[in-house]
């Protein structure tokens, strides 16, 4: 349950941190910059419980409440129309919130063993077609499952129950590790039962940190880390998808198969399908054709009264102001220092992790390009550990299911920042795409495809040097 005395205890010391972020100015320009300094000059040596929801010290006033604001609508609770509150909520939907998916900015938690999926969990849908062909969709269903619903008035489309197939890895040194699957089972099907053409694949809601500087970095820039990648005998390659402000075809940064170009989309479509909420890109409630009783609720998307408005007088849910807010709210965001860095354990663990190829794909080096946003955090090197290319991780990790030009097999490589912090701020680790894995040595051992070689060389370490590499991740 939401702990609102929490949240206003938390809150106000966020606020009390910013205003005195905003009053340092431009102080950290001339923070020495390096590997340490995982975010450039939005890294922040500030670690706990609130390390993943601090603003940029140098936010100019404008836009220091613009945060603020972001921050607000970020953990503002919506409400199913008409009601007092924000309406838009529903009328299915998967929580009433950013922060419910987002604890702290950090990473949700998977189900425990037998149990419904738990805040920040969603299952996604595929479906084959009878030509063979896979639709990221299901025509009953839609693309993700909504596990709860305006009570009373139409039901939920289904519950989600997890539980684990244990696999155990055996290293030659001996050394057992106990792997864990997630196998879904749907229950309360209230639209029919699904057949053996659907695709069902569980998502982890994801940390938010730094995903303005991965915005800015230059196309090129990616596709050059791409060319150089299959010099290295790496299929790495952008995802390419539709924006749909401009209805072109450009490149996908955010989602696990980069299926997103931008925040400002990332977030109208996070709205649509967790919340139920419509935006400009969205004008739909989102409700698949044959639930009637879904379509036909009123929509809080209004023109000075109740009903769905279309056309010119179409005022949606998610107003452009509150998507421009949170989208400068996480473009803004500090990201953690690395800590322990002179460690000699540390920085033996780097040494290895290169040598072992891991940095091909989670690279260490980014930069910026031209900011709209802010003008100093143009052509700024950054450290994320992600190339944001699309992998072929294998046949253990695939869910089957395309997302934009991204097959069932490829996902985006995660960054790497932040990840040492995460049992404190989550409660816990819960990596890849659906959370199976709880350590960073489990996440490893689940690589496939292309990162099949670096695992194996990871594997073939002896358990002091496969240490070393854990607390060199841990480190960032």
């Amino acid at each position: 349950m939401f702990d609102l005395n929490q949240a206003f205890k938390l809150t106000l010391s966020f606020l009390a941190l910013l205003a005195t972020c905003i009053q340092t100015g431009h102080s950290n320009e001339q923070q020495k910059q390096g590997l340490n300094d995982s975010g450039g000059i939005l890294s922040s040596p500030i670690s706990g419980e609130l390390s993943f929801t601090l603003p940029y010290q140098g936010l100019t006033k404008k836009l220091g409440k613009r945060f603020i604001k972001g921050h607000e609508q970020f953990d503002e609770i919506w409400v199913l129309a008409p009601a007092p509150g924000v309406w838009g909520l529903g009328p299915t939907f998967n929580e009433a919130n950013c922060l419910g998916c987002h604890p702290n900015n950090s990473r949700a938690q998977p189900a425990k063993e037998g149990a419904e999926i738990e805040k920040g969990n969603v299952i996604k849908f595929g479906y084959r077609d009878t030509n063979g062909d896979v639709i990221p969709s299901h025509p009953w269903y839609g693309d993700q499952l909504q596990n709860r619903a305006a009570e009373n008035r139409v039901p939920i489309e289904g519950n989600a129950i997890v539980t684990y197939e244990t696999i155990n890895f055996e290293y030659p040194d001996a050394t057992v590790v106990t792997l864990k699957k997630p196998i879904i089972t749907l229950k309360n099907l209230n639209f029919g039962d699904l057949d053996e053409s659907t695709l069902v694949s569980m998502r982890v809601a994801p940390q938010v940190i730094g995903l303005g500087l991965l915005e800015w970095v230059p196309d090129e820039d990616l596709l050059e880390i791409a060319e150089r990648q299959k010099e290295e005998g790496l299929s790495g390659r952008p995802n390419y998808v539709i924006d749909l402000e401009t209805e072109r075809v450009v490149i996908g940064r955010f989602g696990w198969k980069a299926a997103q170009p931008n925040l400002k989309q990332q977030t109208a479509v996070a709205f649509h399908s967790d919340i139920g909420a419509t935006t400009f890109f969205f004008p739909e409630k989102n409700c698949p054709e044959v639930q009637i009783g879904c379509k036909e609720l009123p929509s809080a998307a209004k023109c000075g009264g109740q009903g769905g408005c279309t056309g010119n007088n179409f005022r949606p849910e998610v107003l452009p102001s509150r998507l421009k807010n949170i989208t400068t709210y996480l473009q803004t965001l500090n990201i953690p220092k690395r800590r322990i860095t002179d460690s000699e354990e540390v920085l033996a663990g780097e040494a290895l992790f290169h040598e072992s190829g891991c940095a091909s794909c989670h690279a260490s080096t980014l930069i910026t390009g031209q900011n709209a946003v802010l003008k100093e955090l143009t052509n700024m090197v950054f450290h994320p550990y992600t190339d944001l290319l699309l992998h072929d991780m294998g046949e253990q990790l695939s869910d089957h299911r395309p997302e934009g030009s991204a097959n069932g097999q490829e996902w985006r490589t995660p960054p790497l920042w932040g990840i040492g912090l995460m049992n404190e701020i989550s409660g816990g680790l819960a990596l890849l795409h659906d959370g199976r894995a709880t350590t960073i040595e489990e996440a490893i051992l689940w690589h496939g495809g292309e990162a099949l070689s670096s695992r194996q060389k990871f594997v073939d370490l002896v358990k002091p040097e496969r240490d070393r590499v854990i607390k060199f991740i841990n480190s960032l």
